[in-house]
């Protein structure tokens, strides 16, 4: 969470070399090239029924595919700082999703764990938090309204990555759900990548955006996806999805220090009690 928090932040410089659905495009072949090997059924593990493909879509289509593309052309429209506020939600969206559709049990500290990473959101949301436009950014935030409606969706794409993702942990093995879900997200950004791909000016991109570009492919489809299919095997999708305060605030420390935003002290103390969130959940607890 802290590696897609990173990614999330350190994209506003590639929405502004790429259209969004070309850098989605760009990102999916890429991690498609560099784990093949992962796709082949290791011996041990059942054949994939029509239900287990069924999730893996939507694990893919959800997670993969609407997630990068409401967070990309969210993060365009409003600043990094502001996504981390919106994205500290993502604990709680979890949990209900968990228990709507997993049927697990919310604990107290995992109930109180939530709470913190909510009142963070509330103090956030109070606080003066206008973040200062980078001075390489060549696309300023024109309308962040619609930036963090677009950034909300992405919660919910996010949480329903989560609860999926904790269905097939049971199913496949962590490296052959990371290579299926990237395979579809490619198939599914392929026609529109091609169409962006062929008016685009690939010689006006510098250097540094390609290793940018390269480091947010195989941070976005490979390593965090592995990271986090293999973490849900022992792990309950509701105290996972605690977790997931490291991504927005990752993405502030991001975007302060590699982008130049403001941070405030209300930001300081809402990330302390997201922090202490991840505490209440992960501590270990007295066995009977």
């Amino acid at each position: 969470m802290s590696l897609v928090g990173g990614y999330v932040a350190l994209s506003k410089p590639l929405v502004a070399a790429f259209p969004v659905l070309l850098l989605a495009w760009l990102r999916f072949g890429i991690a498609a090239l560099a784990m093949p090997h992962w796709l082949r059924r290791p011996p041990n593990e059942p054949p994939m029924t029509p239900h287990t493909r069924g999730l893996v879509f939507l694990e893919s289509f959800l997670g993969n595919v609407m997630f990068s593309i409401c967070m990309l052309f969210g993060v365009s429209l409003t600043s990094a700082v502001s996504a981390g506020v919106i994205m500290a939600s993502i604990p709680a969206v979890v949990a209900i999703g968990s228990w709507l559709f997993l049927r697990e049990r919310i604990t107290a500290r995992i109930g109180a764990a939530i709470a913190c990473a909510a009142f963070g959101i509330g103090l956030l949301a109070l606080a003066p938090a206008q973040a200062a436009v980078h001075a390489s950014d060549a696309s300023p935030a024109r309308m962040p309204w619609l930036g963090n409606l677009l950034i909300f969706c992405a919660v919910l794409c996010e949480a329903a990555y989560a609860v999926i993702g904790k269905s097939l942990t049971g199913r496949l093995g962590p490296k052959r759900i990371s290579s299926l879900i990237n395979l579809w997200g490619f198939a599914l950004s392929t026609p529109l990548g091609i169409w962006f791909a062929l008016r685009f000016d690939f010689s006006a991109v510098s250097v540094g955006i390609w290793v940018l570009l390269l480091v947010y492919a195989l941070a976005a489809s490979i390593w965090t996806v592995w990271l986090w299919m293999t973490g849900l095997k022992s792990v309950p999708a509701s105290q996972a999805g605690v977790f997931t305060v490291m991504l927005p605030v990752s993405a502030a420390v991001v975007g302060v220090v590699v982008l130049g935003e403001d941070l405030s002290v209300p930001q300081v103390i809402a990330f302390s009690l997201a922090l202490l969130g991840v505490l209440l959940a992960t501590w270990p607890s007295r066995r009977a």
